[in-house]
């Protein structure tokens, strides 16, 4: 995320927002330490973005899951046995 100071956002302000308008976010800073970030409004809120592993815990995987359907996906191919497990 590009890094700006007060003076250069305020002369390059409309350059900056039409970025941002884009999909490019940037912070303001002043005397080299960050004091604004300015994003889309459209942008999601801080800890609104989906996260992995939000289903941690609610969602359970059996322990057969990579040979679930297996005959029926055998017989579709034409096998008649299924290996021996």
């Amino acid at each position: 995320m590009e890094t700006v100071n007060i003076h250069e956002a305020k002369t390059q302000l409309s350059k900056l927002l039409d970025g941002v308008s884009k999909g490019k976010p940037f912070i303001i800073a002043k005397a080299g330490k960050p004091i604004a970030r300015v994003v889309s409004i459209d942008a999601p809120e801080a800890g609104q973005a989906r996260r992995l592993g939000f289903l941690t815990g609610q969602v359970q995987v059996p322990d057969d899951f990579d040979r679930m359907g297996e005959e029926e996906i055998l017989a579709q191919f034409g096998v008649d046995d299924a290996p021996a497990a």
